[in-house]
């Protein structure tokens, strides 16, 4: 199947390992030209090499990086079509361990460097025949998770402003969605369960297993193409049947 994105120009974040790697890796392999933008600058230029594409290193939490790395990408490829957010979570927590500092950090953290970095995209993205943006979420925003207080605040916060955007640019062409991992096999899954799954945390997933960080970006790369011209304002769930509820 062809999915339309052979010569578009993507941006994606986070993308020196786990799920921005794998939409990249989905992406590049459909022909779309890639800018991979991350921290670990020796891991990001080895990955842009490989997929033909390029590096900008710098973080999401500093405006300058995210002006930077917007205008690395047209200034290389003369426009963009896709942006695929994604950040890291914040620190485990409980309600009640939220303060100031924390929840000012989780907001420029999640929620902010997001909004940002939508708006310096957003004259780029009209000016191409098929503007997307895809914002990696989380389960937190369609149902809280135990012990991540700060995910379950501004996770639900973004989706909201997404979800708000999406009736904005929609008559520009430009959609918008989310998508929300399970329980993948990352990092920050390793953060998370550092014993790994228990008998009982994979009965819980209707697969069985955890996903593959390729598994996600693969859904990632359908819904920045073109054959998705018609999926926007959705938060798509992809968890191997983890979760029960039906919208």
């Amino acid at each position: 199947m062809d999915l339309g994105l052979s010569g578009r120009t993507a941006l994606v974040c986070g993308a020196s390992s786990g799920l921005g790697l794998a939409s990249a890796e989905a992406m590049a392999e459909e022909g779309a030209n890639v800018v991979l933008f991350a921290r670990r600058a020796d891991q990001l230029e080895e990955h842009a090499i490989r997929l033909g594409g390029i590096a900008v290193w710098g973080d999401v939490t500093q405006d300058a990086d995210l002006q930077r790395v917007v205008s690395a990408a047209v200034d290389r490829f003369g426009g963009l079509d896709v942006l695929v957010w994604n950040g890291g979570g914040p620190p485990p927590g409980t309600a009640q361990d939220a303060d100031e500092a924390s929840l000012e950090s989780a907001y420029r953290l999640l929620l902010w460097p997001a909004v940002t970095l939508v708006r310096l995209c957003l004259p780029h993205l009209e000016q191409s025949p098929a503007g997307r943006i895809v914002a990696i979420t989380s389960l937190a925003a369609q149902e809280p998770t135990t012990h991540l207080a700060l995910s379950n605040t501004f996770r639900p916060a973004l989706t909201g402003w997404l979800k708000t955007l999406s009736r904005e640019v929609g008559p520009k062409g430009i959609t918008v969605n989310c998508i929300a991992p399970g329980r993948i096999a990352t990092a920050r899954l390793d953060e998370l369960y550092p014993d790994g799954p228990s008998d009982a945390q994979l009965e819980e997933i209707s697969l069985r297993r955890w996903g593959t960080p390729r598994e996600f970006g693969d859904v990632v790369c359908f819904l920045a193409s073109d054959r998705a011209r018609y999926v926007t304002g959705q938060t798509l769930v992809v968890d191997g049947g983890l979760k029960r509820f039906l919208f």
